[in-house]
């Protein structure tokens, strides 16, 4: 019964993710670092959001060999269902260019991202293709976990800027907010109370003073 509830919130909370990037992109006014990287390969190649996300996914997951990191359940499903969700929700939203729609429909976006990054990431379930990268960059390299993440996210933002990528206030806005939305809402599930409680795997960033895993956004 545990596992199931585990596996729906995992499943829900990645299709709302997909939904939650849709929105972001259809508000035109910025996106996540990652998010302009897919932005901006869309823009050069035509090829559809969902299956760019999925190929950066593979990318991604490439280098993990190197640093010896491991998928999991929840790797595998985080490739393979937000670029499909994200590419169903596109075709469903239009894009805003009136500014009080453009700022609602990102802020519901946000605030989509924050509840559905509390469901994927308290099913327990492994890290996404992107934090499996930071991840592996702390544990293998001696990286902190701040300084990999911002090094990864200003290199993608960089790329895909220069590919054409989508760079606005709403970039600003999710660097800012994201993090804080995302503390407001894991405690709201079970999920995330089992995975502070459970000793961390190998590969796992932990926090050197609770020795407790440190769980990440997808």
């Amino acid at each position: 019964m545990l596992l199931t509830r585990r596996l729906l919130q995992l499943v829900v909370g990645l299709a709302l993710y997909g939904v939650a990037l849709a929105l972001m992109v259809r508000a035109s006014i910025g996106v996540a670092p990652w998010d302009v990287l897919t932005l901006g390969i869309v823009k050069q190649t035509g090829l559809p959001y969902g299956w760019v996300i999925f190929g950066t996914s593979l990318v991604v997951l490439l280098f993990w060999i190197p640093l010896r990191q491991r998928p999991r359940f929840g790797t595998v499903a985080n490739t393979l269902m937000i670029g499909p969700a994200a590419d169903l929700a596109l075709r469903a939203l239009p894009t805003q260019t009136v500014w009080w729609a453009q700022g609602l429909t990102f802020a519901l976006g946000l605030l989509l991202l924050a509840v559905a990054s509390g469901l994927y990431i308290g099913a327990d379930f492994g890290p996404g293709p992107r934090d499996g990268l930071m991840l592996g960059l702390h544990a293998r390299l001696g990286w902190r976990v701040g300084v990999a993440r911002t090094s990864i996210e200003v290199t993608v933002l960089a790329v895909g800027w220069l590919l054409g990528g989508q760079v606005g206030i709403g970039t600003a806005a999710e660097a800012l907010l994201i993090g804080p939305l995302v503390a407001l809402t894991l405690p709201l599930f079970d999920g995330r109370r089992r995975a502070a409680r459970r000793q961390p795997r190998a590969g796992d960033a932990v926090d050197p003073r609770t020795g407790d895993p440190l769980v990440t956004l997808v």
